[in-house]
């Protein structure tokens, strides 16, 4: 087993050809931080697996962010610079995997864990975990490429319920609605994960390079954005990071109270 990002990522083979990638950051219910997005936008490109399984250590597989820290002083960039930059790298590199990604979702997916979970070709979760997207809780504008993932796999109607709602919901209520594609008891998900990780992985490597391919070349057709339109969307993203609300809503999420907005 090798251990990286300080021993916050940990990789092993548990099956013929399945490489799994473990999230170990307990003191930070396995948020990520930039030493394990770097870790995984480094790491990615250079495996050569039939199947990846990302999963958490502990009951959490991701608490998202790790914004909990960010200084007041210098606050806009710095936020921008751990949900902006690392995290865009980490998930373009998921995104590039040419192998099948399965994510075996241990415990709570929230915010930019369950995009990162989104991100994996499959998921299976804990009966135990909840999932949600706390953007409008923190005045956060999510990214627009962050989204149309969201769209793509629960529809517009449920994405705008999670967003607007900020609510978390439960593996069924996330099963039914199409964010995970299997639920079990929590004491299975490792084995389940592995389980079908294998089963992906003894299948012939053209096809399932070819396969994910033809479903990313049609859903980026589908999808495709003006570039003008692109380039605003950017800037209202970027614009959020330097508002009061943005300020106020991380403070108000790490002492624990109602935040109080100013639209502005």
């Amino acid at each position: 087993m090798a251990e990286l990002a300080a021993g916050k990522l940990r990789l092993d083979e548990p099956a013929p050809h399945v490489t799994r990638v473990t999230i170990d950051n307990p003191a930070k219910r396995n948020a990520l931080d930039h030493e394990i997005l770097d870790a995984l936008a480094e790491l990615l490109p250079r495996l050569e697996a039939r199947c990846l399984l990302i999963t958490a250590a502990g009951n959490v597989f991701s608490s998202g962010y790790d914004i909990g820290a960010l200084p007041t002083e210098q606050f806009a960039q710095a936020a921008e610079a751990i949900v902006a930059h690392p995290f865009t790298a980490a998930i373009e590199a998921l995104d590039a995997y040419p192998y099948p990604v399965l994510a075996a979702l241990n415990g709570h997916a929230i915010g930019g864990g369950l995009e990162l979970a989104l991100s994996c070709d499959l998921r299976v979760c804990s009966a135990a975990a909840r999932m949600g997207m706390p953007p409008a809780r923190l005045g956060l504008i999510y990214s627009h490429t962050g989204l149309r993932k969201f769209i793509d796999a629960i529809g517009a109607p449920r994405t705008r319920e999670l967003f607007f709602t900020a609510r978390n919901i439960g593996a069924h209520e996330a099963l039914g609605w199409g964010l995970v594609g299997e639920v079990v008891p929590a004491d299975e998900v490792a084995a389940r994960g592995v389980e079908l990780a294998a089963e992906i992985a003894a299948n012939a490597p053209l096809s399932l390079v070819g396969n994910k391919r033809v479903i990313h070349e049609l859903l980026a057709a589908a999808r495709a954005l003006d570039p003008a339109v692109q380039e605003e969307l950017v800037a209202l993203r970027g614009a959020c990071f330097g508002s009061e609300d943005f300020l106020e809503g991380v403070r108000a999420f790490a002492e624990k109270r109602p935040p109080r907005w100013k639209g502005r």
